[in-house]
């Protein structure tokens, strides 16, 4: 026992010559700037850099201890609904939805907060893998999930660059790397309890693209103004067509007109499933819909330089599984597996390959292209319009709660 003790306090001894050391280097520091100050007998106090703790790194609810977060931008119904705003049956309609407010609120808070933190961190020369990772962790942490089910990603990040619009999220092994001159559309989905908030925004390093990304920011912000209870699709496609399109793109000397993407909408969200059966067109003519009071909706505008029309092309990464199949007898029991891994994980969740892997999954290839080709998983590839091409996307979450129409992703970003 006693070797160790002499070890113990030679380490003590040790650490206190270190620390007297430092005591007499600070010392001296002192007075050799008393000396360069004239002998004036000043007693500085070095001061020792504190980091300051990144928001991204501790639990929303550090912010707001009584479980309470913020409404997102509310706007009054119009015309015919404008008598919502004052009713009493339509304001206790509200108040007994106010849980399930609160849980979309949480979660667009943390959204907020971490894409404050992408647009701060990012920077072209990180592999895809890294900007993809840093956004989920952060989501993970700030979300405070126990599991997947509970809180945290509603959807893998997608970082689709230039004329891929959507639908890409790196593969492990993937060694794309951010460049200086790409367009890159960063679309992360948070959710708390089920409740999910789709969000995007596109994100460029050259000014050059800025007209590109107004056009569509002013699309989206056009597409939530229109939308409300009562309001049919295609009126809402209709206006947002009309604005995208009144913009032009100047570039290397050339114009491109900028074309809304006619094959993507936006959608409502229902509880755990990102896509529920109604879709919001970005183009005239087609679905006469209504949205009705108590949906919840992303309305998302994708603007491109290209034909204005996009295509499944490149590596999958995306996936989700199939409720609507009933019982498919599975031959491969490697498949049997890790369907139940993904229901159990996952559930109605989208997820990617990363995510998999992230659990502990090997070699799970043929397993999942089997539950694939059986219907029980959905594959959702890259979405990308004519090489060449330029492609933006802007997006937000609205609330149509009984009362008034809730932007709850909205922040001081856009």
């Amino acid at each position: 026992m006693s070797e160790p003790k002499e070890q113990l306090e030679a380490q003590v001894k040790d650490l206190s010559l270190e620390s007297q050391a430092d005591d007499a280097a600070a010392i001296a520091e002192e007075a050799i700037e008393e000396v360069e100050d004239g002998g004036e007998a000043k007693k500085k106090k070095k001061k020792k850099n504190k980091k300051k703790k990144k928001t991204t790194n501790v639990g929303i609810s550090t912010f707001y201890p009584e479980g309470v977060y913020p409404e997102g931008e509310t706007v009054e119904y119009k015309d015919d609904n404008l008598f919502r705003t004052t009713d009493e049956e339509k304001r206790y309609l509200d108040r007994q939805s106010n849980e399930r407010w609160n849980d979309f609120r949480k979660a667009a808070e943390v959204h907020r907060r971490v894409r404050k933190y992408a647009r701060d961190r990012i920077q072209p020369g990180m592999t895809m893998i890294e900007v993809a990772e840093s956004i989920e962790n952060a989501v993970r942490t700030m979300a405070e999930g126990e599991n997947e089910l509970q809180a945290g990603m509603g959807f893998p990040c997608g970082v689709s660059l230039n004329h891929c619009a959507a639908h890409y999220t790196p593969n492990k092994g993937d060694t794309t790397v951010l460049n200086y001159d790409d367009v890159m559309k960063v679309d992360f989905g948070v959710h708390v309890n089920g409740s999910i908030i789709d969000s995007a925004f596109t994100m460029t390093f050259d000014s050059k693209y800025d007209q590109l990304l107004a056009a569509i920011k002013d699309a989206t912000n056009t597409g939530i103004r229109e939308a409300g209870i009562d309001v049919r699709m295609c009126d809402i496609g209709a206006a947002v067509q009309e604005v995208m399109e009144s913009y032009e793109l100047e570039l290397d000397g050339k114009t491109y007109p900028i074309k809304a993407i006619r094959n993507l909408n936006g959608h409502d969200i229902r509880p755990y499933k990102i896509h529920g059966t109604k879709s919001v067109p970005i183009v005239k003519g087609g679905d006469q819909t209504k949205m009705e009071e108590g949906e919840t909706f992303a309305i998302e505008t994708f603007g491109s330089t290209g034909r204005g029309y996009v295509v499944e092309e490149g590596e999958c990464s995306h996936y989700s599984r199939n409720t609507e199949m009933g019982n498919v007898p599975l031959r491969v029991s490697s498949a049997k597996t890790l369907l139940s891994t993904i229901d159990k994980t996952f559930g109605t969740l989208p997820f990617c390959r990363r995510y998999l892997d992230r659990i502990g999954e090997e070699k799970y290839l043929l397993a999942l292209n089997h539950l694939c080709k059986s219907g029980l998983v959905n594959e959702h590839p890259p979405l990308v319009d004519q090489k060449g091409a330029l492609t933006a996307q802007y997006e937000h979450t609205i609330l149509l709660r009984p009362t008034v129409k809730e932007v709850v992703s909205r922040g001081d970003d856009y």
